[in-house]
């Protein structure tokens, strides 16, 4: 178990509803409270339509919760303009999506180093190292001036979870993560997340339906319609 520091995140009583004031207002988070420490790797589980994509978006910053307090790294997200919270959420967090999202008109390796090109409006040379450090790592040294067009849908996965890693966050949001991958390529994949996890102190929610990773997670969530059921 690693040690145990700040919580990087913080929910308090979170809310999430859709089509407030209809007659379809729908709540489909119900006071969400949870904290995750620096350096901790948690796993994520619940059955589709349990809200665990919602979670995620507000957790990474992509939508606002309806009631609640959300806090990343110290900072309360209500707080924050739209411009500081997308400085927050570059800063502070990798994503991994279950669909890669890569730009199909870049290599591999430019792909890997858009966070770094976004972040400081160039690739430095340092930047461009560990983008074929990690691009080596999870197997594809060698790929590095392929296009996404000419790389299986696995290899497209990995090439996300390379550019989720390059900025070292210190929080890493993966959503199925090794969901199109083979068991050992998602077994490699798995332990790129755990190493970063140790060596850099990146804490990792990873929403994952495999039991075998779940369990080597530190923790387990579970998440049933829109509430905590254990943890």
């Amino acid at each position: 178990m690693n040690t145990v520091h700040a919580p990087i995140l913080r929910l308090e009583d979170i809310h999430k509803s859709y089509n407030i004031g209809t007659p379809v207002e729908t709540e489909v988070l119900h006071g969400i409270t949870l904290a995750l420490q620096e350096a901790e790797f948690v796993a994520l589980k619940g059955p589709s339509g349990s809200g665990k994509s919602t979670l995620l978006n507000i957790i990474g910053l992509l939508e606002p919760p309806t009631a609640g307090l959300l806090t990343i790294a110290g900072k309360p997200a209500q707080s924050l303009d739209d411009a500081a919270l997308t400085a927050l959420r570059g800063a502070t967090i990798g994503f991994v999506f279950q669909f890669h999202h890569l730009l199909p008109a870049f290599t591999a390796l430019e792909n890997v180093l858009l966070p770094s090109i976004i972040a400081h409006g160039t690739a430095t040379p340092e930047a461009e190292a560990m983008a074929r450090d990690l691009l080596a790592r999870v197997g594809l040294k060698g790929a590095e001036y392929k296009r996404p067009g000419e790389l299986s849908g696995g290899m497209q996965q990995r090439v996300a979870i390379a550019r989720a890693l390059s900025l070292r966050p210190r929080l890493i949001l993966a959503d199925e993560p090794t969901g199109n991958l083979d068991t050992v390529s998602a077994d490699e994949v798995f332990g790129l997340l755990r190493e970063f996890n140790r060596d850099h102190g990146s804490a990792c929610l990873i929403v994952t339906h495999d039991p075998r990773l779940a369990a080597r997670c530190d923790r387990i969530i579970d998440l049933v319609d829109g509430r905590l059921v254990a943890s």
